[in-house]
């Protein structure tokens, strides 16, 4: 029996992951993700699934929301990613994560961080001020939630949303007291 010669073939990555940059050798089929953790160390991309569907896995490339578990590394080629733990530390998931807090929008925490992520890119969309519920809902329909009910969640949102907009009122360069 012969192996598979994809297998075994190796590539050079070169990326900035939380605005450091990152240069590896990487099997051509490694995952985002399983890179993301097991390289990296950066646990809380949660992987779920594994097929893209519950969204725990969530991370910002090039300024979008993706589900991790569906790209290679190598794909990632020369982008830009951020994880929940670069969001954090830059400060921009941070009113996020302490509206989830005020509004029970976490318990066990599993989808959390993806959840905190996928937030984080619809409320630094300008379109997000005159977002209503319902289209709030469909953005956020692939993060999965087993434990929440999804009320804690989508309120929390909401409340970054409308603090963001309205502090973006009073502050002519646009710099938001949300974060």
């Amino acid at each position: 029996m012969s192996a598979d010669p994809a297998a075994a073939e190796v590539v050079s990555v070169r990326l900035v992951v939380n605005g450091t940059p990152v240069e590896a050798v990487v099997p051509a089929r490694l995952l985002l993700s399983d890179f993301l953790r097991h390289q990296l160390g950066l646990t809380g991309t949660h992987v779920g699934c594994e097929h893209g569907v519950c969204g725990a896995c969530t991370v910002i490339l090039d300024g979008r929301a993706v589900r991790s578990c569906l790209l290679l590394a190598a794909q990632c080629e020369g982008s830009e990613i951020e994880t929940i733990e670069g969001l954090t530390a830059s400060g921009r998931a941070v009113g996020v994560q302490q509206a989830f807090s005020r509004n029970h929008g976490l318990q066990c925490g599993f989808c959390t961080p993806g959840f905190i992520v996928s937030a984080v890119e619809i409320i630094e969309d300008p379109a997000s001020a005159g977002m209503s519920t319902g289209e709030l809902r469909e953005r956020l329909a692939g993060n999965l939630c087993r434990c929440t009910g999804y009320a804690g969640i989508i309120l929390a949102v909401k409340q970054v949303i409308a603090a963001r907009h309205e502090s973006e009122a009073y502050e002519p360069q646009g710099r938001a007291a949300w974060s």
